[in-house]
């Protein structure tokens, strides 16, 4: 494994370890500039679910949350589903444009001022529109962020219910974009050995960045974040 990969790692464990969220969305974005999303998502499964379980069994909130983001977790599932189908011929180009849109898109909501509310009376028909969204975005790029995230943060959850939250939607996501690579026959025991490796970095990342968090403004990093998260995008969709 090459040390250019074993760095994105590194540094999306980082990220996550400083905000609670971002390994997929830096891992596949930095990786996709070399190779196609599906070897990105690929080589993200371990990490992914070794760091959302260390995530989301912190909180004391696990089957509370389960059971409110239900619509949200099964649209995640049947959506991931439906694109492996439905998107099956898309090609390396195709899936570096959807990206890199996808990315642009989180990263000005992420800069944006705006606070979004869910009402409650239609929290769980949002939720799983917002999942099946989700899961069909993760099915083209691996990455299941958008609009999965937002949404969450709509839902007014106290910060510690919303870490253990995005902990759970990140591990059904990972699972089920598991599935739909393992299906393509993008995941196999090659792949899973080299997602294997990648985890070191990414531990090593997450724990620098928890580390870190209290010295670092979390709201400037999140600001540079978004800003890089932009860029990043609109290099994708000039590379492809």
């Amino acid at each position: 494994m090459s040390l250019a990969i074993l760095g994105a790692f590194l540094l999306a464990g980082f990220v996550k370890g400083c905000i609670g969220l971002g390994m997929p969305t830096v891992a596949v974005g930095l990786l996709s500039m070399a190779m196609p999303a599906p070897q990105a998502a690929a080589l993200l499964v371990v990490p992914a679910v070794i760091t959302n379980i260390w995530q989301m069994s912190a909180g004391g909130q696990f089957v509370s949350l389960t059971r409110r983001l239900a619509p949200l977790l099964v649209g995640v599932c049947v959506g991931n589903a439906a694109g492996v189908v439905v998107f099956a011929g898309v090609s390396a180009v195709g899936a570096a444009n959807v990206l890199g849109g996808a990315l642009i898109c989180y990263a000005a909501l992420g800069l944006s001022p705006m606070v979004l509310r869910v009402p409650p009376r239609i929290e769980g028909r949002l939720g799983g529109v917002c999942g099946l969204l989700t899961g069909m975005i993760t099915a083209v790029t691996g990455v299941f962020v958008l609009p999965s995230v937002p949404y969450l943060q709509a839902l007014q959850l106290d910060r510690h219910a919303l870490v253990q939250g995005m902990g759970i939607a990140f591990m059904v996501s990972t699972l089920a974009m598991a599935g739909g690579l393992i299906y393509d026959g993008e995941l196999g025991v090659m792949q899973a050995g080299a997602s294997l490796v990648a985890l070191l970095p990414a531990m090593v990342g997450m724990g620098i960045g928890q580390a870190l968090r209290r010295r670092i403004s979390e709201r400037a990093f999140k600001h540079g974040f978004f800003i890089a998260l932009a860029l990043l995008g609109i290099s994708l969709l000039f590379k492809s």
